[in-house]
């Protein structure tokens, strides 16, 4: 499954993942670990790939600057990753596959649950041939449980898990209702949360020296994340409301309008407060029993808000954002993504990347935010034309041709 080199000093370097999955959740998983220094290798239909391959536009422009057949969607999840198409129902390149998975450490897939059964590729079936197999399914209500065999998309799981619930502008206020967020975000972060247990069953294989199978839905993870509006019901009784741009449980936390603009203002304890307080000339404020205290603050919300907003309408957004950065108050502008990634923090860190892709251009990437201070991430390879790598992938599992046997993996 090598037949290239590997960056040696990266923190995964040593694991060889196959990716089945498809869309963002479960290609979001692999292109992390691809990124940490694993050898990943992305099965794809052949012809179609990916279903977001089809995701456009916009699709990347070519060398000659043509639009071409490959989605900017597609390179957001596919970094790192060697591409291979193999059709399930021809025996030649199930064998194949079959021995991908052999050699892998990793699989990860998102299909229907129980759909690899028939095709001998589920956990039990790759686990009795590799029974060191970590085997990572992400599916949208998980391997048990009454919606079991449903299919699941991030925006039916955002609706259902309750995320929309408490996103958007309360009922009765313009553009009042449930709203998404703004990305896939519910796909995201299954796409860490499968990462994170895939690293953990990698840990305890240290110790057993045997894989076992990480179950990931995405209505479980966006359950999960729902973080403190889940225990403000559970362990408070409160049905969380939607309140737009606003914190349910820290005021002022919000968006307000100054004189040309709106502008986040994030006031996390008393003391900073007290510090805004006297920038925009309201230092009784600070003393005032409706709102010295968060608690207070938070009864009084609507009142407050008015006050300061009143203030905030006297200058321009920009002038009141220097104030509160000289006043240690937390505050920031609204970015458009253009002055995300014109960012003078977002460029120091390495957010913005560029790679020789196979259209034979370069092309832009959002990085990779985790900064190890040995084992960097690494950027090896563009995200894959489709079937890209299907040759050479062949090869290394066949070298004498169809039918022969092949260097085996030392395990």
């Amino acid at each position: 499954m090598s037949g290239h080199e590997r960056v040696s000093g990266a923190a995964l370097s040593h694991l060889k993942v196959l990716d089945l999955s498809r869309i963002l959740a479960g290609p979001w998983a692999g292109q992390l670990l691809a990124d940490l220094g694993a050898e990943v290798v992305k099965v794809e239909r052949p012809g179609r790939g990916d279903d977001t391959r089809g995701w456009g536009p916009p699709f990347l422009a070519d060398a000659e600057g043509s639009p071409s057949q490959e989605s900017a969607y597609f390179q957001c999840a596919n970094r790192g990753k060697r591409s291979i198409a193999l059709d399930l129902a021809k025996d030649a390149d199930l064998r194949l596959l079959r021995r991908l998975a052999d050699e892998s450490d990793v699989l990860i897939e998102n299909y229907k649950t129980g759909a690899l059964r028939r095709y001998g590729l589920d956990y039990e079936s790759l686990h009795a041939s590799n029974p060191r197999l970590v085997y990572c399914s992400i599916t949208g209500f998980g391997q048990t449980g009454p919606y079991s065999k449903r299919p699941g998309y991030d925006f039916l799981v955002q609706a259902m898990g309750g995320l929309m619930s408490v996103t958007g502008e309360a009922d009765g206020r313009p553009g009042g209702g449930p709203m998404k967020v703004g990305v896939a975000l519910t796909d995201v972060m299954t796409g860490l949360y499968a990462t994170v247990g895939i690293l953990a069953a990698l840990s305890e294989r240290e110790r057993s020296g045997e894989g076992q199978r990480v179950d990931l839905a995405l209505l479980d993870v966006t359950a999960a994340a729902l973080a403190n509006q889940a225990t403000s019901y559970l362990a408070g009784g409160v049905v969380p409301e939607r309140l737009g741009n606003a914190h349910p449980s820290i005021v002022p936390y919000q968006s307000f309008e100054a004189a040309d603009a709106p502008f986040i203002v994030a006031v996390g304890n008393d003391e900073q407060f007290r510090r805004l307080a006297g920038l925009v000339g309201r230092p009784e404020l600070g003393d005032d029993p409706r709102f010295a205290r968060n608690a207070a603050r938070v009864e009084n919300r609507d009142a407050l808000a008015e006050l300061l907003e009143s203030c905030f309408r006297t200058r321009p957004a920009a002038e009141w954002l220097a104030l509160c950065d000289g006043a240690g108050v937390p505050a920031g502008p609204i970015h458009r993504v253009d002055q995300v990634f014109s960012d003078p923090q977002i460029l120091a860190r390495g957010m913005r990347i560029e790679m020789e892709h196979g259209l034979g251009r370069r092309v832009e990437l959002a990085g990779n935010p985790i900064a190890l201070s040995r084992t960097p991430v690494v950027y090896e390879r563009p995200p894959p034309l489709l079937d890209e790598h299907g040759a050479e992938i062949r090869e290394e599992l066949e070298p004498d041709g169809p039918g022969g046997a092949g260097a085996p993996r030392d395990r």
